[in-house]
């Protein structure tokens, strides 16, 4: 009988993603890391906030984190 090989945590997704209490994948907004000075307060606020990963990608990121 042969061992089932485990998969690797992919280390750059592992850093970006978390999964949440209900099983959600968190994420974080894009846009936000420099050039900031041009976009309107309102926006930064709100790039601030937490996501959530699309459910169509949810599956991917769950098998490499």
């Amino acid at each position: 009988m042969q061992k089932k090989i485990k998969k690797k945590t992919h280390r750059g997704a592992a850093k970006r993603f978390r999964l949440t209490a209900s099983g959600k994948v968190k994420r974080a907004h894009a846009s936000k890391g420099h050039l900031n000075g041009g976009k309107r307060r309102k926006e930064l606020r709100h790039l601030k906030k937490k996501g959530y990963v699309d459910g169509t990608q949810e599956k991917l990121i769950r098998s490499i984190i």
